[in-house]
């Protein structure tokens, strides 16, 4: 793998030139159409998965089949850490959703690597509270708040500034939607056709706009 991808890279930013040359002959690139599982919750494979082109939905199924989604990522980012760390399988599956170029790691490079390398394993601590700490913020939504409440904060962390509007790149349907909210379908369709008669939102060129602020309540 060419080094020069770690500079888009944060996790490997605090690795030398030196390091990252040997560190670099290890990886392999795997290259995945869109809607690939990638890894199924429960597997004992023993990889780091990089991301450098495409996105990636992470999630969970129940025993009925039903989809709850944990979090996309998309390049730069990476997945897989955690089994490696704890030797336990799979915590989640893993699925493209576009077609994605990946930089895989064995664990055996990957523990070598930390050991070499404390400001890495930082780098990875820092990423598990990340996560750790936006899981605590999807079951205080969950919990908390009603299902319009958690559309909303979804549709908000999502959006992005473009100009002087708020643009959500990221094509979703209500079942998208419905499957990270935990929500049926049936009334997320609702809530979004009322906020675009309500003229909060609406689609152009295949992205949802935000026209204005979202209200409190529905």
């Amino acid at each position: 793998m060419d080094t020069k991808l770690f500079d888009q890279l944060p996790l490997f930013e605090a690795l030398t030139q030196e390091h990252r040359d040997a560190l670099a002959q290890h990886f392999v690139l795997r290259r995945c159409p869109k809607n690939t599982i990638v890894i199924y919750e429960g597997d004992d494979t023993n990889s780091l998965y990089i991301i450098l082109e495409g996105k990636v939905k992470v999630y969970l199924d129940d025993e009925s089949g039903k989809e709850v989604v944990l979090n996309t990522q998309g390049a730069g980012e990476y997945f897989g850490e955690v089994s490696l760390l704890d030797e336990g399988p799979r915590s989640a599956s893993v699925i493209t959703t576009e077609e994605c170029q990946f930089a895989v790691l064995m664990k055996k490079d990957f523990v070598d690597c930390l050991t070499k390398n404390p400001q890495m394993a930082f780098k990875i601590i820092q990423g598990l509270t990340q996560r750790l700490r936006a899981l605590s913020e999807n079951i205080r939504s969950l919990a908390l708040m009603d299902v319009y409440g958690r559309v909303a904060r979804l549709l908000l962390e999502l959006a992005e500034e473009q100009g002087e509007r708020q643009v959500i790149p990221e094509k979703l349907t209500h079942n998208d939607i419905a499957a990270r909210v935990g929500a049926s379908p049936k009334m997320v369709g609702r809530i979004m056709q009322e906020l675009k008669k309500g003229g909060y939102i609406r689609k152009a060129d295949g992205q949802l706009i935000i026209e204005r602020s979202l209200p409190s309540a529905w």
